[in-house]
């Protein structure tokens, strides 16, 4: 797919972040568009940001985690629009809890989403982008993907799953010489709100030495590398050229290229570097007893 005039493109999680950003280069590059978001009036202030661009723009409520709505709702734009191009399955949340104290129904919750929302929008569209006669699907995995880290099991576990699904979809169109194609995204650091709607669990303290609310702070500086414009534009280009895989940010291509040096060793050195930073912030023993001496004067 070399050019996006006029072709019709489905992005999911289009209310905010990447897919919002999605959302509006492909609009300037004369896409219409079918976007959908949890957050119904985040992803209407989108429609409009994107019709000002003068495209079409259809927009709706959207749960992924909803078999049946994202079949309803690839029929409708299929139905609206007279043909879909592309999709993004971009939508995503986040879970930060060890697994000894993951409860089942966060697990669920995000693997619903991550997971189960990429394999319904990919189910629901591929017919579409096949009648298409040219067609590209777009599943959102992470740096995660990966690389595991502590923590992050299910969300580990829900982005690794994406790269699976999505690099054997690749390998059965292409033996089915299929006119679609797929690229499975891999985003570093990229500037968005996952971390402020994510689920913390307390528990973490015990691992990371960082409470919920430290954990947050500092995992918003860490996404803070790439803006989600210039990672839709990089996204964008992969799909130009028909990559297998985008690596978004200069992190994502550095953690790539340590992934394939060190192989499974990389984990004995993310262990180190979390205990390390866990003793850096634990109180000293002077600071315990300076603590203590204060708390009893008082």
């Amino acid at each position: 797919m070399k050019t996006f005039t006029d072709k019709v493109a489905a992005i999911t999680g289009a209310g905010s972040g990447m897919g919002r950003s999605l959302a509006l280069e492909l609009a300037r590059r004369g896409a219409h568009l079918a976007l959908s978001d949890i957050d119904e009036n985040s992803v209407a202030n989108t429609a409009t940001a994107c019709r000002a661009l003068g495209v079409r723009v259809t927009s709706q409520r959207l749960d992924v985690a909803d078999r049946d709505a994202v079949f309803a709702w690839a029929r409708e734009v299929a139905a609206a629009h007279g043909k879909v191009n592309l999709v993004f399955n971009n939508a995503g949340v986040s879970l930060s809890v060890p697994v000894a104290t993951m409860r089942e129904d966060d697990f669920k919750w995000l693997m619903d989403i991550n997971f189960w929302g990429v394999v319904h929008g990919t189910q629901a569209f591929l017919p579409y982008l096949m009648a298409s006669g040219e067609g590209h699907i777009v599943n959102t995995s992470s740096l995660f993907g990966i690389i595991a880290m502590p923590t992050q099991s299910a969300y580990n576990a829900s982005k690794f799953a994406v790269r699976g699904f999505t690099e054997a979809l690749r390998m059965e169109l292409d033996l089915a010489h299929a006119p679609v194609s797929c690229t499975c995204v891999h985003p570093g650091g990229v500037a968005t709100n996952i971390v402020q709607t994510s689920r913390i669990d307390e528990s973490i303290a015990a691992l990371t030495g960082m409470d919920a609310q430290t954990h947050r702070r500092r995992a918003n500086k860490l996404i803070d590398v790439t803006s989600a414009d210039a990672a839709a534009r990089q996204i964008l280009a992969g799909v130009e050229r028909n990559a297998r895989r985008v690596l978004v940010g200069a992190d994502a291509r550095r953690v790539d290229k340590l992934a394939r040096l060190l192989g499974s060793r990389y984990q004995t050195m993310v262990t180190w570097l979390y205990r390390r930073t866990a003793m850096a912030r634990k109180p000293s023993s002077n600071q315990r007893d300076a603590a203590a001496s204060s708390t009893a004067t008082k």
